[in-house]
């Protein structure tokens, strides 16, 4: 018998209902159920043919025990290796090279507090002050501020001008930033991606209150929805994530990749709506059971984006 493990934290609607959807299949030897963690040992498999990963972002001995299931034959959805490994202003720079994607003007910003156990001799590289004014007509104003990993409109800022860059920068302590080019969007829209393969527009206003996001339709050619089903196809397939959510903000007909960095995305009944929540339910149910009837005891069972699989073979160069 095959076992899904679903891993996972304070979500009470989004667990429950994909491990009910997996059993109520009755596919011959696969099982679903919560994850029961009662010893990790280097090299010794927790006993689940798939781990869908729900909380490891937030909890960093989950990560590790998700790289050991991995080592020792799980197949963890998503890969915890490119998940320790990936972060947003990363994710932009493959979108405007390789994927081909368009993205906001972005720029890095250094944190405005040292690192602990640093000095100013930490940063002998760094040019102080920075050249702040081509910064600024890069970007333009206004402008977004937001950190460069992490989720969940956390430290996020719209800035109109340097004034009110410098008031928030200060707040942002420790944390490295990007300033990105604002979109003055007509349109949005918020994606799932699910095995690389299955794709869920969703008609989406963030602006709205936050239970009126999803009620909303944009009226657009169905050009446009199927540039941007390609687009969240080749994102996730360059990235590698087989379970993600990307947001575009469409301006003069084109869409821009606002979001694509969100391998535990929100799949919560209350807030996506009975229809998006069947969906991704369905979708996820399938694509862990055909995870599980793929995966081959002992061995790497994760996928790869095609950026690792790329460079590893020696074929991939910015820009080709």
């Amino acid at each position: 018998m095959k076992k899904i493990g679903i891993l996972y934290g304070r979500e009470r609607s989004f667990p429950p209902a994909v491990i009910q959807r997996i059993n109520d299949k009755n596919v011959d030897g696969i099982t679903a159920e919560p994850v029961k963690i009662d010893k990790v040992g280097q090299g010794l498999n927790p006993g689940y043919a798939v781990i869908i990963d729900r909380i490891s972002q937030d909890v960093p001995f989950y990560r590790a025990l998700l790289k050991n299931a991995a080592a020792t034959g799980t197949a963890v959805i998503n890969n915890p290796f490119w998940w320790s490994a990936d972060e947003k202003f990363f994710n932009n720079v493959v979108a405007v090279g390789p994927a081909g994607v368009p993205v906001p003007k972005t720029v890095l910003l250094p944190s405005h507090e040292h690192p602990d156990d640093t000095s100013d001799e930490s940063f002998t590289n760094m040019a102080y002050p920075l050249d702040w004014q081509s910064i600024f007509n890069y970007i333009g104003w206004p402008a977004f501020m937001k950190p460069h990993a992490g989720g969940g409109w956390k430290s996020v800022y719209k800035l109109e001008n340097a004034e009110e860059l410098w008031k928030a920068h200060k707040e942002t302590g420790q944390l490295v930033m990007m300033l990105q080019e604002a979109i003055d969007f007509t349109s949005y829209f918020r994606c799932y991606c699910i095995g690389r393969k299955h794709v869920k527009i969703m008609h989406y206003e963030p602006r709205n209150e936050f239970l009126d996001r999803y009620r909303v339709h944009h009226d657009v050619s169905q050009e446009l929805l199927n540039t941007i089903h390609d687009y969240v196809l080749k994102l996730n397939d360059w990235l590698g994530y087989d379970f993600n959510t990307v947001e575009f903000a469409v301006r003069d007909g084109i869409p821009y990749a606002i979001d694509f960095c969100n391998p535990a995305p929100d799949a919560d009944k209350f807030s996506v709506g009975e229809e998006n929540f069947e969906w991704v339910i369905e979708t996820a149910a399938n694509y862990a059971i055909e995870r599980a009837q793929q995966q081959q005891p002992g061995r790497d069972n994760l996928t790869w984006g095609k950026y690792i699989r790329t460079a590893v073979d020696g074929t991939y160069a910015f820009g080709r």
